[in-house]
């Protein structure tokens, strides 16, 4: 007996979805391929915790051509996965988010908990 597969519908918060769009095709796939397995339930091979802005927050990382590319995604609000932030990294101390980037994935964390609220109103 198979068992269906239900998908978290995805939401891109702000302009997430049009800088992955920026973001190389092979990286766009890459992303892709692991926002389709969070979708599913699965855990993403890929993937990490985004630490410091809240519960269910993961990082999907993907360096190419000398670049690397960062996707933030949260899974643990409602039934909802919600991509927060798509980005190349360019600093080049350390392998920290920047703080601004890190801000920035905090604030749309906040507004993504707000319209779930709204969707369950």
């Amino acid at each position: 007996m198979s068992k269906d597969i239900v998908l978290r519908p995805v939401v891109g918060m702000s302009d997430s979805k049009k800088q992955l769009k920026k973001m190389p095709e092979d990286v766009q796939k890459q992303m892709g391929g692991e926002l389709y397995l969070a979708q599913r339930g699965e855990s993403p091979p890929h993937s990490k915790m985004f630490k410091g802005v809240g519960s269910g927050v993961f990082e999907i990382k993907d360096d190419f051509d000398s670049n690397t590319y960062r996707l933030v995604y949260a899974v643990q609000i409602g039934n909802r996965l919600y991509v927060l932030h798509a980005f190349q990294k360019k600093s080049k101390k350390g392998i920290a988010t920047p703080k601004k980037e890190v801000d920035l994935i905090a604030r749309r964390y906040k507004e993504a908990v707000d319209m779930e609220k709204e969707f369950q109103s």
